[in-house]
């Protein structure tokens, strides 16, 4: 049982839900230029940060889509000359997702602008502050992926 307050933490649920969807917005609006949506360069994103090819299962599980629409975006991604898929070496019945040369690219620049955007909106904040959010955001995250 929370020691919280329960409006602290209703509060604290509001903030972080309402900031990560504009961070998002404020992200996407900086590469609009790119013509791709967020889901785009979000899915190209985790691709190029990728050690090895994903399949499209992975790639969807990390994105956080159903398989359907992860097929869908990986179409018009294959059709924009941003990424290829082939079969995986151990089995056929998977797809492994690949960068191409334009996909690396637009990584690129998503990783410019979003480095810019990150030191704009960091610029002033304190780095004590910063690293007890950042821990606390970890924090959160490893309870709820152990949750589930």
């Amino acid at each position: 049982m929370s020691h919280l307050p329960e409006a602290s933490a209703e509060r604290f649920s509001a903030a972080l839900h309402t900031s990560s969807r504009l961070w998002r917005l404020a992200l996407d609006k900086r590469l609009k230029h790119l013509g791709i949506g967020q889901s785009g360069w979000v899915t190209i994103a985790m691709i190029a940060k990728s050690a090895e090819p994903m399949s499209q299962r992975a790639l969807a599980d990390l994105v956080g889509v159903e398989g359907p629409s992860m097929v869908s975006m990986l179409d018009r991604l294959e059709r924009d000359g941003f990424v290829t898929r082939a079969p995986s070496p151990t089995d056929r019945r998977v797809k492994l997702v690949h960068l191409t040369d334009a996909g690396r690219t637009v990584y690129a620049e998503v990783m410019k602008e979003a480095t810019a955007f990150r030191a704009d909106l960091l610029a002033d904040v304190d780095p004590a502050a910063l690293a007890a959010a950042t821990t606390l955001l970890e924090t959160l995250r490893k309870r709820i992926e152990d949750a589930l």
